[in-house]
C-alpha cells in the first residue's frame, strides 16, 4: 500500500466510524455488540464489481458487518479474531453505560460489581460506542448518547479517539497475528 493510499484510509476512518454508528442506529437501541471489517473500497470493487451499486465509491473505506459478538466475554471473542490481509481495519459497536467522572471514582474495584453499580446508578446514561482502528495504527471512537425522550430521537454524538483506549488496544491486537 502506498503512503498516499494509507493517508487516504486514515483520513476516511472517522467518517467510516460515523457511517457505522448511523447504520447501527437505524436498527434502534438494544442491539448486540457487532464487529465490522473495514476494507479499501477500491479493492472491494475490484474483487466484487457487482457491488458497485451498493457501495459508496467515493469513500476510501467500506464497512462490512460481521456476526454479532457475545457481550458477556468480549475480550475472549476479540482474541479469536484474525483478519485476512485485505482487511485494512475493523470497528466494534457496543452499547455501554456512561457515568460522570465523580460517579466512576466511587465504583467498586471488582468488574462484575462495578458493572452492576453502574447499571443502577441514578446518573447513568446509556450510549452507543463505535471504536475503529486501521491495521496501520490509526484509530478513532464515536459515542452517541441515548436521548431520554422519544425512542427514535438521536442524542448527542461525540467523536474522540481517547474515549476507549483499552478497546482500541484490543482491536489493534486483532491485527497482531
Amino acid at each position: 500500500m502506498s503512503a498516499a493510499h494509507g493517508e487516504d484510509l486514515a483520513a476516511a476512518l472517522p467518517g467510516a466510524a460515523r457511517e457505522i454508528e448511523d447504520f447501527v442506529a437505524a436498527a434502534g437501541w438494544d442491539q448486540p455488540t457487532q464487529v465490522f471489517a473495514l476494507v479499501p473500497t477500491e479493492q472491494l470493487l475490484a474483487a466484487e464489481p457487482n457491488l458497485a451499486d451498493e457501495v459508496d465509491g467515493n469513500s476510501p473505506l467500506t464497512p462490512i458487518a460481521q456476526e454479532s459478538l457475545p457481550a458477556e466475554d468480549l475480550a475472549e471473542a476479540l482474541s479469536r479474531i484474525v483478519w485476512p490481509e485485505q482487511v485494512a481495519g475493523c470497528a466494534l459497536v457496543q452499547e455501554i453505560v456512561v457515568l460522570p467522572p465523580e460517579a466512576e471514582a466511587s465504583l467498586p474495584a471488582e468488574d462484575e460489581q462495578a458493572r452492576n453499580a453502574a447499571a443502577e446508578h441514578p446518573d447513568r446514561q446509556e450510549a452507543r460506542l463505535v471504536a475503529a482502528v486501521l491495521r496501520a495504527g490509526h484509530e478513532t471512537c464515536v459515542l452517541r448518547l441515548r436521548a431520554s425522550g422519544e425512542e427514535g430521537e438521536a442524542g448527542e454524538r461525540v467523536q474522540d479517539p481517547s474515549l476507549a483506549p483499552n478497546l482500541l488496544r484490543a482491536l489493534h491486537e486483532t491485527f497482531a497475528a
